[in-house]
């Protein structure tokens, strides 16, 4: 029983590992494989398998739990596939506040749409002053100065 309680802590471990590295690499594909970890670690719990029958059921359950349940899950949790021009679209060309001081060599914080984003600009902005958005990098707005 002590073999298997520790086959099933070091499954337990590896899958944990697996959701804290989608963290580090969104893409929401190493879920999948610490979920079958997980599976693994929930069989070699209750039954002794063998070490190639431990890693033939991790890679089954992962492939089978990715194939199955990720584009669902992505549709389900809000996962867009909204094109960046939609996004640009959304931000450039409009108005924000400046939150903090934004100048070439530090980022600062505006406020658009009742949202706090980090930005970033070629000139020295004060806090308080309205700004143009006039590109987006992922998420830092590129912003300069309306006078």
């Amino acid at each position: 029983m002590n073999e298997i309680f520790n086959n099933a802590v070091i499954w337990f471990c590896i899958g944990f590992v697996f959701f804290l590295l989608e963290f580090v690499f969104p893409g929401f594909v190493l879920f999948f494989f610490g979920v079958g970890a997980w599976v693994v670690a929930i069989a070699s719990f209750f039954f002794d398998l063998s070490l190639n029958t431990q890693v033939l059921l991790f890679i089954v359950s992962s492939l089978a739990s990715v194939l199955l349940f990720r584009n669902w899950i992505k549709r389900k949790f809000g996962s867009s596939d909204v094109n960046s021009s939609e996004l640009e679209d959304e931000f450039v060309g409009k108005t924000a506040i400046a939150e903090t001081a934004i100048s070439p060599d530090a980022k600062g914080k505006v406020e658009f749409k009742g949202t706090s984003w980090d930005a970033t600009s070629d000139e020295f902005i004060a806090a308080g002053e309205s700004v143009l958005i006039t590109a987006t990098k992922s998420i830092l707005l590129i912003v300069k100065s309306i006078k």
